[in-house]
């Protein structure tokens, strides 16, 4: 080591963050668009400024920063990168459903106190100096009276703040049934947040290889499917058929079972009112899940279609290895609807390998 390199500066957060980036894109063959090395930038400069408090006189520091665009523009890939590089101990990268599920556990666990809100996002700051959201959005009321407050209390008490989302801030509140219970969210984002668009440029997903695939979309789906399903999610002798589970203390019944493997019809995942929570604690016990039964989902009710998308999200997340037996190719599933966040859900499932079944 010469001179030069012992009494070199130490590299700076900034700096350090930049440089992972470059070798993140490198690895993957990639370059950067002028939106996403914007935004990284933004990302790295916030950062640095954010921990050692450096703001204006008259300006409050900026609380975290929000990235949004269509998806399959890497929004995901910049705030990953980003993350991997921070030198923080108190750090999460947590998906959206999942901090809305772990949040109210810890409001649980003061049931019968007052504010138990607050004492629950006093705790998650006292453990988080950077939480990093994927995928923020809101289609549930009861999520959107709690995502203003808990918001507020991280901001106030100094936890840094990444978002990706689909949306512009502004378009979040859109759903005229809750939008006035999420203005407020919209509020602090505008005026505390860095606010990045990634809305245009190369669609990322089209570089995606059949190693990036996650699971398998088979049509259609035989009338007799026992035999295939017991094959394709290999269900061994010691499988347990027609069995109900207790999931979050409600019933939930399971066509198969085996060592981390099970079977659902798609009626009972979704036509029943199961939540983000039942999900998560499925795939946290099952690494391997079938899903029959999957129609054209313009034949479902809003709130069946819902669930079924905050699956596909949870799932994706969590890399489970999925296999969705539908009626029709996946080009027809939302045919002739606009279907609430399906963008973002086709995106996960067009990396499904794709499996034309022969028919009867």
């Amino acid at each position: 080591m010469s001179a030069a390199d012992r009494f070199a500066a130490p590299e700076g957060i900034a700096a350090r963050i930049l440089r992972h980036f470059r070798v993140a894109l490198e690895e993957r063959g990639y370059r950067a668009d002028p939106q996403q090395q914007a935004a990284i930038e933004h990302l790295a400069n916030w950062l640095e400024h954010f921990l050692h408090g450096h703001h204006g006189w008259f300006r409050k520091p900026t609380a975290g920063a929000y990235l949004w665009g269509d998806v399959g523009r890497g929004k995901s890939f910049v705030m990953d990168a980003f993350f991997a590089a921070v030198p923080l101990v108190g750090k999460r990268r947590v998906h959206f459903h999942a901090f809305l599920d772990e949040l109210q556990a810890r409001m649980q666990e003061f049931n019968g106190q007052p504010d138990p809100l607050s004492k629950a996002a006093r705790c998650i700051a006292e453990e988080t100096r950077l939480l990093c959201f994927d995928e923020f959005h809101i289609h549930d009321i009861g999520d959107a009276m709690l995502l203003g407050p808990t918001l507020q209390m991280l901001v106030d008490l100094k936890v840094g703040l990444v978002c990706t989302s689909n949306y512009s801030p502004s378009a979040l509140c859109d759903d005229p049934l809750y939008g006035e219970r999420l203005r407020p969210v919209v509020e602090l984002i505008e005026k505390r947040f860095e606010v990045l668009a990634l809305d245009n440029g190369e669609d990322y997903r089209l570089r995606l290889t059949p190693l990036d695939n996650w699971g398998s979309y088979l049509w259609p789906t035989p009338n007799d499917s026992l035999s295939l399903v017991k094959e394709r999610l290999g269900l061994g002798s010691q499988s347990r058929f027609d069995q109900v589970l207790e999931v979050n203390h409600h019933p939930l019944r399971v066509r198969a079972q085996d060592d981390g493997r099970a079977w659902f019809e798609f009626d009972e995942l979704f036509e029943q009112p199961h939540s983000a929570a039942d999900y998560l604690w499925l795939i946290d016990r099952y690494p391997c899940i079938a899903v029959s039964g999957l129609g054209p989902l313009l034949g479902y009710p809003e709130d069946v279609r819902k669930r079924f998308l905050n699956f596909i999200d949870i799932a994706y997340d969590r890399r489970l290895q999925l296999q969705l037996y539908a009626s029709v190719p996946l080009d027809q599933m939302a045919s002739g609807d606009t279907l609430l966040d399906f963008g973002r859900t086709l995106s996960r499932l067009q990396q499904m390998k794709q499996v034309q079944l022969k028919e009867d």
